[in-house]
């Protein structure tokens, strides 16, 4: 049982091609190549629901997050065995454990209303994946990026490299000033290293003037490089640290090397699961490209493709084609002139049968069908053999022959320009012959031909039908649509009558043909004029009907929205009213308890004003509870200069904290309590006198929170919707503290997080530039901000 010949010939490897392409991983891409066509009916059905599933999860939650998939075996096999794995591997490890737990949040992403029924296949996919988050994050942590292991891996590490960083700020000041006083003979006023040491340029003639060790002689002879006397037992210091520092490395490697090794084969057991689940998302993302749909699979070897394409063909001028077998009938006889669609008509009922059987989404109807085949046959195009010095039909018949030895009853055989390529009368006896071998076996089997005689054959013969492919008299082109249960008829005389052909001669060549062909030929002409004015009155009524359907569903849809307006907009307002109230009440409340707080340290009399103003404000906001109503009224001094911190009172009475500057519109936006807020500059006046105590202390608490407002935040790990909630309130805190550069550390991974996280860089005001670290602070793992 194979069909890799078939596969062959209906270039169904090209649409595994394109299958490929939408697979995320090179083990997937392996993968595709080693899937066999399946002829079990529950195995069928299961991969055609998993491409569902995909296609559903990816409409309603987008594409997952697959990457990093690649084969670890050798990588864990190699820490079980007690071997070092280098920060790459490390890398590769943090990712790979990354991309399950990502899956795991994808598939509970707004799952609130997901029917885990429809896609129990992924969901059970998903659900064995191995997570490891502590293991990931302290990978994330102490490997940098493929070559660099962080400073803060562990206290010895961070003291060694800060140790040797002033070694080096030390060593090069004595290095500068000897380069000052000895320059007259020096090669060039540079510092450089060789063999890990800090030497200088001398001259090759000034050599013995300079006292040091010589370490190295360009190639020219003329520059010979020298480490000065004063400079060696800070150079061996550092030598010492560098030794220190990369057995430090080596331990915290081996350490995590050890933490991968204890959990190695639960590691492992994701790749077989996650080269699955990026397979069967590659089949979802092929089906939504094509334009696929799920076919129906039955156990009757029942074929019936409704507006089917082919999937290598232009949808955007490709005809679709409606054909059928296996039910009223085992044997299909197409007919029609050349480059008339046959051939497309044969390849498309093919490489869409191998595809269902594969587990993909084909291009046609939801309601299309396909049955189940032990086998598929195909002898189409020009199959002849120079090599073998076979005739096109020799060749045919070869492969025709070795069909004939191979066929049962669950096979589909498709067969092109049957019999020809010999003399026409034995070509047809062969011809027919052949479709009876079939018929009696009921092998579904479907024939392109030319032979009148095979048209009568189909025509009385119980279990075989005629198709033609349409053809345009008038315009002398085909239509390439298929006309199933009406041959094909001649159309030589009209054609040739439309070129010019003079009519005595088309009168001669009509004598020259027997009797029963022309009466045949005239059937076929009536039949043809009748089913053409049948179709045409069938698709006006058909849209005449679609078009009363689509105008009365607008029509129901539009009143209902009438019906559901008014109560809708009055219910979102009242709704939208009462949470700003809430809000607004929550804050006034916090700012009161403050006001109260600092009774002790102010007068009696003020404190009494204090509880008026409180009294009143309260009495306010129960007035405005009452009426259901708020409007930001315009102050009666309306503030001038403002600038970032100022503390206001707006028109509600709270005191509020400005956080930006007016913009074009004059709004100002302010923070009251935990509720942010645009409001309009007239609307804001500045505290009286009793404020500025409330004022001393807020700027205080602002203080004593900014005092401890790190220069970095560690991302690394996160989804990109994660960090944007972090890092807005990160830079918000570290603009109120001050600070003008700060990082933030993503990794280098594949480098999604850092391209999103730039874009969005580049909409924040407080932002003024931003670049990558420099190499020893991470490089392009960490993005540096500079602040306005």
């Amino acid at each position: 049982m194979t069909f890799k010949k078939a596969i062959r010939t209906l270039e169904l490897n090209k649409i595994l091609d394109k299958l490929k392409y939408f697979a995320s991983a090179n083990i997937t891409k392996d993968y595709i190549d080693e899937i066999e066509i399946s002829t079990d009916y529950e195995e069928i059905n299961k991969r055609l629901k998993e491409t569902s599933e995909a296609v559903s999860l990816i409409v309603k939650k987008g594409e997952p997050p697959l990457f990093a998939i690649i084969s670890l075996r050798d990588v864990l096999r190699r820490a079980s065995l007690g071997g070092i794995l280098n920060p790459s591997n490390l890398i590769d490890i943090s990712n790979f454990l990354r991309v399950s737990r990502l899956l795991k949040n994808y598939l509970k992403k707004d799952d609130k209303d997901e029917n885990t029924e429809n896609i129990s296949i992924i969901k059970d996919l998903i659900d064995n994946l191995y997570i490891n988050r502590n293991l990931e994050d302290s990978i994330n942590k102490k490997i940098i990026s493929e070559d660099q292991v962080a400073d803060d891996a562990s206290r010895k590490l961070l003291s060694i490299r800060r140790n040797i960083v002033k070694l080096q700020g030390s060593l090069r000041e004595k290095l500068e000033k000897i380069l000052q006083s000895q320059k007259d003979y020096l090669q060039d006023c540079i510092i450089t290293m060789r063999e890990g040491r800090y030497v200088i340029p001398v001259r090759n003639e000034n050599k013995s003037k300079v006292k040091g060790l010589v370490h190295d002689i360009s190639g020219s002879g003329q520059t010979v490089y020298i480490e000065p006397i004063e400079v060696v037992n800070a150079n061996n210091e550092i030598k010492t640290l560098k030794i220190e520092e990369k057995e430090e490395v080596e331990k915290i490697l081996k350490e995590l090397s050890e933490e991968v090794a204890e959990v190695s084969t639960s590691i492992e057991s994701n790749e077989l699961i996650l080269r699955e689940i990026d397979f069967i998302f590659a089949k979802g993302k092929l089906s939504l490209d094509m334009g696929a749909n799920l076919p129906k699979v039955n156990k009757n070897r029942y074929i019936d493709l409704k507006n089917a394409y082919h999937p290598l063909l232009n949808r955007k001028i490709a005809v679709p084609i409606n054909i059928y077998i296996g039910k009223d009938f085992t044997s299909l006889i197409i007919t029609g002139p050349n480059t008339g669609g046959k051939t497309v008509t044969l390849k498309t009922l093919g490489i869409l049968q191998l595809m269902a059987q594969y587990g993909l989404h084909i291009p046609a109807d939801e309601d299309s069908q396909v049955g189940i085949f032990n086998n598929l046959f195909a002898d189409i195009g020009d199959e002849q053999s120079i090599e073998q010095n076979l005739s096109t039909f020799s060749s045919h018949m070869t492969n025709i022959v070795e069909i004939l030895e191979k066929v049962d009853e669950d096979s589909l055989v498709l067969f092109d320009e049957l019999g020809a390529g010999t003399d026409p009368t034995e070509g047809a006896a062969l011809a027919r012959s052949i479709m009876d071998f079939m018929l009696e076996r009921k092998i579904r089997c479907i024939s392109t031909t030319h032979y009148n005689q095979l048209k009568i054959y189909a025509l009385t013969t119980e279990g075989v039908k005629n198709a033609s492919m349409e053809f345009d008299i008038n315009t002398l082109s085909p239509t390439y649509k298929l006309l199933i249960g009406l041959p094909g008829k001649s159309n030589a005389f009209e054609i040739s009558k439309r070129l010019g052909l003079s009519q005595k001669i088309i009168n001669h060549a009509r004598d020259l043909i027997s009797q029963e062909n022309i009466e045949f030929e005239k059937v076929l002409a009536s039949i043809e004029k009748d089913r053409t004015k049948t179709r045409e009155f069938k698709e006006l009524a058909k849209r005449h009907k679609s078009d009363l359907e689509k105008q009365n569903a607008r029509l129901e849809i539009e009143l209902k929205k009438i019906e559901n307006s008014k109560e809708k907009i009055l219910k979102e307002a009242k709704d939208e009213a009462r949470r700003i109230l809430l809000s607004t009440k929550e804050n006034v409340d916090l700012i009161l308890d403050e006001i109260s707080s600092l009774k002790a340290e102010i007068s009696s009399d003020q404190a009494r004003r204090i509880q008026e103003s409180g009294d009143l404000l309260r009495n306010s906001i129960r007035k405005v509870d009452n009426d259901k109503k708020f409007v930001i009224e315009k102050a009666k001094k309306p503030i001038e200069d403002i600038k970032v911190g100022d503390q206001v009172r707006n028109s509600f009475g709270n005191i509020s904290t400005v956080l930006e500057l007016p913009d074009s519109k004059g709004n100002i936006y302010i923070q009251s309590g935990i509720m942010k807020m645009k409001v309009p500059k007239e609307s804001l006046t500045r505290i009286d006198p009793i404020d500025e105590v409330s004022k001393t202390k807020t700027r205080n608490i602002i203080k004593s929170k900014t005092m401890d407002v790190k220069s970095q935040i560690d991302l690394r790990g996160k989804n990109f919707e994660d960090s944007r909630d972090l890092v807005d309130k990160y830079l918000d805190d570290a603009f109120l503290a001050g600070l003008k550069t700060v990082n933030l550390i993503h990794g280098k991974g594949t480098g999604v997080l850092r391209k999103k996280l730039r874009e969005y860089l580049k909409k924040q005001k407080n932002v003024k530039s931003y670049s990558d670290a420099p190499y020893n602070e991470g490089g392009d793992g960490v993005t540096r901000v500079i602040l306005k």
